[in-house]
Order: structure tokens, then C-alpha cells, then sequence
């Protein structure tokens, strides 16, 4: 018996052709907000699940700044430290800062994964934006950056007894800053890792980079301080206009107009670096 039969059906022509139904449409994917969603989950869910990553990379800012408030606490009798700021003081925003620069790092260090595990290959198979897994990967390393200022700034006041000179209100603008500036230069550690794929290169990339901007700037030492050709090099160095305004803020000194000058430096630098990175993300495998 067949199925016309059986609905009570005995004329034997086909459907009108009006009633034939056309091939269903395509599936044009989820929107780019729920992929980045579901992709910066995906990353943080890994952080997450690391020991090695809680243990050394949650706490390493934490152990910068103990190792350099014990080495250089003798640093404020210099006649260019800043009049009534103990050292840790004066270093503690230049940490928030070049945890920055670390969290920055791992942005790129984590494409390069991506690359290397298959993740990419599958989502080149889907109806994924190059852009959303990349979006993803640098909100992921900002809340993972986010949770590493918290710790410093809480052990910094329970254990060292830190008190913010600025109040907390100044403090919490220049650990904000602190976020703007890891979240604009993790797009230039992206860019990088989607032309290098490879993770040897990029780590000797971080440490020709992070060397030179963090020492060679007003992050642990006054400038004035410096031999000459150093101090020339750390004016022009665009992590000084960053340590310089979070510094202004958290100790409430004079130089919050560095603010402006480090936002717009660090914008300049995202917007070049997405461009580079979703570029260098579309070639092949």
C-alpha cells in the first residue's frame, strides 16, 4: 500500500509544482556576539583547568613585586624620587603595567595554540568569523589579566601594607588604564602570532620586546636617574606615558596628562594589530 493510500489519497500526479518545496537555505552560523561568547569561554575554561597557569602566571606579577620592594627599597633617598613615596609606592603601578605587557604576551602565545592544536582547522569548517576566535582570545587573557592586578593589589595592601596615596577610586581608574593597555598591545602580540605560528619565535620575540620597554622606561627608576642615552630612550619609550599615568593616579601626583597620551598611543597600536592579525588569520594553514 502506498503512502497516498494511506492519507486517503488515490490521484497518482504529483504535487503542483507551486507546492514543491525549494532547497532548505543555508545555515549562516550563530551571531558574532554568541561565537565570541562561546569562544572566550572556551579559553577561559582552559586557563581555568591549568595548574601550571593559577600557580605561575596568576601569581608571577605578585612575585615581581616582592622581589623588587626588597631589592630596591633604598631606591627613594635619590633626590629625583618623588618627595614623601616610599618605593613600593613608586612601583607598584609600573607592575599593573608590565603585567600588562605579560598578559599581552600570552594573547599571542595562545593563537599560536590555536594554530597548532586544530582548533583553527575546525572552525575554518564552520560559519566563524576569523575575527570572533581572536576577539575571544584577547577578552579571555584581559580577565585573566584582571584577576592578576586584584591579587597584587590585595597582597600588596595586606602584606606589605600598601595604602593608595590617590585613594581607591584613583587607584581602581589607573588598574583600568592598566587593563585598556594590556587589552590595545595583546592585538600586537595577536598580529604577530598569526604571521609567525610558531611559539619559539614568539617568546623570543616577547623577551627582545618586554626587556627593552620595561627597563629601558620610568617603570623602576626615575629617568632622571639614568645615564643620558638611556633616559633619551625612556622618554620616547610609549610604556613610560603608561607607567607615568598610572602612577599619577594611584599616588596623586602631578602628570594625569600622560593619560591621554598613553590612550591614544595604545589605540593607534589595537587598531594596527587587529587589522595585521585578521589578515595574517585568513592565510592557510
Amino acid at each position: 500500500m502506498t503512502t497516498q493510500q494511506l492519507a486517503g489519497r488515490t490521484d497518482p500526479s504529483p504535487p503542483a509544482p507551486d507546492r514543491i518545496a525549494g532547497p532548505a537555505p543555508a545555515w549562516g552560523g550563530s551571531s558574532a556576539l554568541t561565537q565570541i561568547r562561546v569562544l572566550t569561554g572556551r579559553s577561559l575554561k582552559a586557563l581555568v583547568t591549568d595548574p601550571g597557569v593559577i600557580l605561575f602566571g596568576l601569581f608571577q606579577p605578585v612575585i615581581i613585586l616582592f622581589i623588587l620592594t626588597q631589592v630596591f627599597r633604598g631606591m627613594n633617598t635619590s633626590a629625583h624620587f618623588p618627595k614623601g613615596v616610599d618605593y613600593l609606592d613608586f612601583v607598584l603601578p609600573a607592575v599593573l603595567v608590565d603585567n600588562a605587557v605579560q598578559s599581552a604576551i600570552q594573547s599571542g602565545i595562545g593563537v599560536v595554540d590555536d594554530l597548532k592544536n586544530g582548533m583553527v582547522a575546525r572552525l575554518r569548517s564552520m560559519p566563524v568569523h576569523p575575527a570572533s576566535l581572536l576577539v575571544a582570545r584577547s577578552l579571555a587573557n584581559l580577565v585573566r589579566a584582571a584577576v592578576q592586578i586584584a591579587i597584587v593589589i590585595v597582597l600588596a595592601i595586606l602584606v606589605l601594607g600598601y595604602s593608595p596615596k590617590g585613594g581607591a577610586l584613583k587607584l581602581l581608574t589607573a588598574a583600568g588604564l592598566a587593563l585598556f593597555i594590556t587589552w590595545t598591545l595583546g592585538w600586537a602580540f595577536i598580529a604577530a602570532a598569526t604571521w609567525l605560528r610558531r611559539a619559539e619565535p614568539m617568546q623570543n620575540l616577547a623577551v627582545v620586546v618586554l626587556l627593552p620597554l620595561t627597563f629601558a622606561s620610568s617603570a623602576y627608576v626615575p629617568i632622571d636617574d639614568m645615564p643620558t642615552w638611556l633616559g633619551m630612550v625612556a622618554k620616547v619609550n610609549p610604556l613610560t606615558y603608561a607607567i607615568d599615568a598610572t602612577r599619577a593616579l594611584a599616588l596623586d601626583l602631578p602628570g594625569v596628562g600622560a593619560v591621554i597620551p598613553a590612550i591614544v598611543i595604545s589605540g593607534c597600536i589595537a587598531v594596527a594589530g587587529s587589522v595585521l592579525a585578521v589578515v595574517g588569520f585568513r592565510r592557510p594553514l
